[in-house]
């Protein structure tokens, strides 16, 4: 019975993506040279890898590192529920707490917002490319990707978690991730979440999928015993398979998220630095919160504080 429970839901949300009229994700060529971080070809530095830069408003230094001129291009998820996500009653019109963000951040420039859905693990390679200005993808920020990329300040702290099916729910909380042994985990290829779920639980054998949508078929289709990946994101699935939980738990990881930049783009950073500022003092935050997450979390929280000593 497992092995055929609606699956059709996130399967059509699938079909809805590849018909709406969104770039396709080109990869680029392995020989390509990666943008080095820093200003000159510098290593960057990673002491606090939650520390970005003192914000500006200095907009037109901005825009003068856009790609295109008049036009910021935004990657972001269209299959992330509340984060980004693509609804086919509104014609495929994404949507969603990043996509919130994003909006605000093309307003403040001036531009025109272009969103470019990709996947998680081609969220690095295509800023180093050079194809996307920014990312705003549920992107955690970490001295590895400070490495080969810049950040903003944090603009949302979410904590890593595991969904299970609904009759495992009991054992999970009685026994937490001793529990997933020799249990099949799917999460994103290139996600911090897989990386996490092998080191936690080495016995539980990690399964990688696009997204967390195919996780979520393949978890449907009885392949995989459990998914794990932020609070936000399986909040999103649970709200979409009543026979799907996320039973109460600590937290495997914290998972701050940052909007995603080229490391060399530094004014631009700063400026993304100032819209993230004026979302928290006008309220646009909160209201974004309480209208995308806080039905699905069941929780009030606060925007993060900025860290801008980098």
């Amino acid at each position: 019975m497992i092995a055929t429970r609606r699956w059709i839901a996130p399967l059509a949300a699938l079909l809805v993506l590849t018909s709406c009229g969104y770039d396709a994700t080109r990869v680029p060529e392995p020989d390509a040279a990666p943008t080095q971080p820093g200003a000159a070809g510098e290593p960057v530095e990673c002491d606090n890898p939650l520390a970005s830069y003192s914000p500006s408003g200095d907009a037109e230094a901005a825009r003068a590192q856009l790609i295109n001129e008049g036009r910021l291009v935004v990657g972001v998820s269209a299959d992330t529920f509340q984060m980004g996500w693509s609804n086919p009653i509104e014609n495929g019109v994404i949507k969603g707490f990043d996509i919130d963000v994003a909006r605000d951040i093309a307003e403040a420039l001036g531009v025109r917002l272009q969103l470019r859905v990709i996947s998680a693990a081609d969220r690095v390679s295509l800023l180093q490319a050079g194809e996307i200005d920014l990312v705003a993808r549920n992107m955690t920020v970490n001295c590895d990707r400070w490495s080969k990329i810049g950040f903003s300040a944090v603009y949302y702290n979410a904590t890593q978690k595991v969904l299970v099916r609904a009759d495992d729910a009991e054992a999970f909380e009685r026994e937490g991730v001793t529990s997933l042994a020799g249990k099949k985990v799917c999460a994103p290829r290139g996600s911090t979440s897989i990386d996490n779920i092998t080191e936690i639980q080495p016995d539980a054998e990690a399964v990688a999928a696009t997204n967390h949508t195919g996780c979520l078929v393949k978890f449907q289709q009885g392949e995989v015993d459990a998914i794990t990946g932020d609070d936000t994101v399986l909040a999103g699935l649970a709200a979409q398979d009543p026979y799907a939980v996320v039973p109460e738990q600590d937290k495997l990881t914290d998972e701050p998220y940052g909007i995603g930049v080229n490391a060399d783009d530094i004014a631009l950073i700063r400026f993304v630095n100032s819209v993230l500022a004026d979302r928290v003092s006008t309220g646009e935050w909160k209201r974004s919160y309480d209208t995308w997450l806080k039905p699905y979390l069941g929780v009030d929280v606060k925007a993060p504080t900025p860290d801008h000593s980098r």
